[in-house]
């Protein structure tokens, strides 16, 4: 090699070290927006996760009210005008038959209305809170249920909506699933958190991985806590 190439060596070096340092500076920088915009998307995703869930929540809520409001209304308006026409048919002629077959009709109508306005959002639940509304679901529970709610007073109406159906779809898959005697349902508040619990005396083996039911609670709560 000449005396100039050696010469020439050190700053070819020099240059090589330079640019992988500027390299390296820019690809810090890169990694570092990126990471800065990666946690703006995610927050900007978590607020509209919510706000899609609390307006899910109100358009729920409304049809609630508008088939309580409603439909429910004139079902048992039906029925009762149907009750007072076999009033006045003859007892035991086809029209009397008939007229307790359109009543018995109306009130299967009205059964099935009630369970799906249970199944929205039931109205016990708006009037009287997360505790009365558990207390009313566990009643129509199939295996008898404990519940013991320690609860401040009314809470946030997401965080009652949510710890309903919670409490109604883990009952569901518990009825469905485990062969249990009996079931209890705990609820406490610590001024932050809601905490629901559900126990009971079944066979266990509960896996996310081997069907949807735990999934689905989870799934549930997800769109509620980030």
């Amino acid at each position: 090699m000449s005396a100039a190439g050696l010469l020439m060596l050190p700053l070819f070096l020099y240059g090589l070290g330079a640019l992988a340092a500027a390299r390296a500076a820019l690809a810090r920088l890169m990694l570092g927006d990126g990471r800065a915009d990666l946690a703006v998307k995610v927050t900007e995703l978590t607020s509209s996760r919510a706000r899609l869930a609390a307006a899910f929540d109100a358009e729920r809520r409304r049809i609630e009210r508008d088939l309580h409001d409603g439909a429910q209304q004139r079902l048992v308006a039906l029925s009762m005008a149907i009750g007072l026409a076999r009033l006045d048919a003859p007892p035991g002629s086809a029209l009397a038959r008939q007229l307790a077959t359109a009543q018995a009709e109306a009130g299967q109508a009205l059964t099935s209305l009630r369970e799906l306005i249970h199944g929205i959002h039931p109205q016990v639940l708006t009037d009287r809170g997360l505790a009365d509304a558990v207390a009313d679901v566990a009643d129509r529970s199939p295996i008898p249920v404990d519940t013991d709610f320690g609860l401040p007073g009314r809470l946030p109406e997401r965080a009652e909506s949510a710890g309903y159906f919670f409490v109604s779809e883990a009952l569901a898959n518990a009825v469905k699933h485990s062969g249990a005697r009996r079931i209890s349902v705990t609820g406490r508040h610590d001024g932050a958190r809601l905490t629901v619990e559900v126990a009971d005396d079944g066979c266990g083996g509960a896996d996310a991985a081997r069907g949807s039911g735990l999934t689905g609670l989870a799934d549930r709560m997800s769109v509620v806590v980030p």
